[in-house]
């Protein structure tokens, strides 16, 4: 783990310094992406790897969305992303609500909830530039989760994600671009980097989506890392231009969230 938490530490120094204020880390960046591995792997938070990303935000003074990692907490376990300040103090965690559960078969099977429990919170956070929304990996297929951080004012949705080579060429860019038109929002899914030698192999290709549903900023399989500007000026005008904020209706259907997180 160790080892993996110096090449995240040194990913985002190299961010850092070519000017990013966000940094995002994929999911499950410190360990194997498998039922098998997450109890192994499981930490407490704060812990070791959370630590060092608490570092590495405070040291190059960004806004370091903390990927994913397995949680360990009351005998449960958890996939969390944790989301560190530029002072290095944690700002919030969110614990990934919608457990990956599929069976495309003779093509994956996959039972999150064999070894996982959901989180049950929405989690957004505050940066002088706007309010960001965090949902993690299969969390992006519900668009509710998309809706409600927009109600509440998020101007960006980050989704660390570590789609597979069934679900990645079908859905990861679509449902990025489909979140991000949806609701007028810049939407960036982090992921692993591909290996096909593990047991389950990410689809790779991290992503920025501008409002507009472009893609404005995307990496290969191959690890690397990829920049965009977040143009709230941009935003403000799509948004003006095609005001489906404000031709909502609201007395026919609404979206909302039964709790506070």
């Amino acid at each position: 783990i160790m080892l993996i938490d110096q090449i995240a530490q040194k990913i985002v120094k190299e961010a850092a310094g070519q000017g990013a204020k966000v940094v995002v880390l994929p999911e499950c960046f410190n360990s194997p992406y498998g039922t098998g591995f997450f109890a192994e792997y499981a930490e407490k938070i704060p812990g070791e790897s959370t630590q060092v990303l608490s570092e590495a935000a405070k040291e190059c003074g960004v806004y370091l969305v903390g990927g994913s990692i397995p949680e360990e907490d009351g005998g449960k376990i958890y996939n969390t992303c944790s989301i560190f300040g530029p002072d290095g103090k944690l700002l919030v965690k969110h614990r990934k609500i919608h457990l990956f559960d599929i069976d495309v078969p003779g093509k994956i099977r996959f039972q999150e909830s064999e070894t996982l429990s959901p989180g049950n919170s929405l989690s957004m956070f505050e940066t002088p530039f706007c309010k960001v929304g965090v949902g993690i990996c299969y969390d992006i297929r519900f668009a509710e989760l998309a809706q409600i951080y927009a109600k509440k004012g998020c101007q960006l949705l980050v989704y660390p994600g570590a789609f597979n080579m069934t679900t990645g060429p079908a859905h990861w860019e679509l449902l990025q671009r489909g979140r991000a038109v949806d609701n007028q929002v810049y939407v960036a899914a982090a992921s692993p980097a591909r290996d096909e030698s593990a047991s389950y192999v990410a689809w790779g290709h991290s992503s920025v989506v501008n409002p507009w549903g472009e893609v404005i900023a995307k990496a290969g399989s191959e690890e690397s890392i990829v920049y965009a500007d977040i143009d709230l000026q941009y935003l403000a005008d799509m948004r003006q231009q095609l005001p489906i904020t404000t031709q909502r209706r609201n007395d026919l259907y609404s979206v909302n969230s039964v709790q506070e997180g």
